[in-house]
């Protein structure tokens, strides 16, 4: 043989173990992949103005945010 065709033969070799490796590790992680619950638009959402709004602390703010709610229903 060839010092040629040992060295194809070796890199085929390794080029073939980490085609080896990468499919088993992604028959692992696969199933684990599924099961991550992403959340719905609503719930990304519903994050999101939970970070920008934030309670009223004040009372009688609170008060006249609740009969302006009120008077427009």
């Amino acid at each position: 043989m060839s010092d040629g065709l040992i060295i194809f033969l070796v890199v085929l070799g390794v080029v073939v173990a980490i085609a080896l490796i990468a499919f088993l590790i992604y028959l692992y992680l696969k199933p684990r992949l599924r099961r991550d619950d992403k959340p719905t638009e609503e719930q990304i959402v519903h994050e999101e103005l939970e970070r920008y709004l934030k309670p009223i602390e004040d009372e009688e703010v609170a008060k006249k945010v609740e009969q302006y709610k009120d008077d427009e229903e």
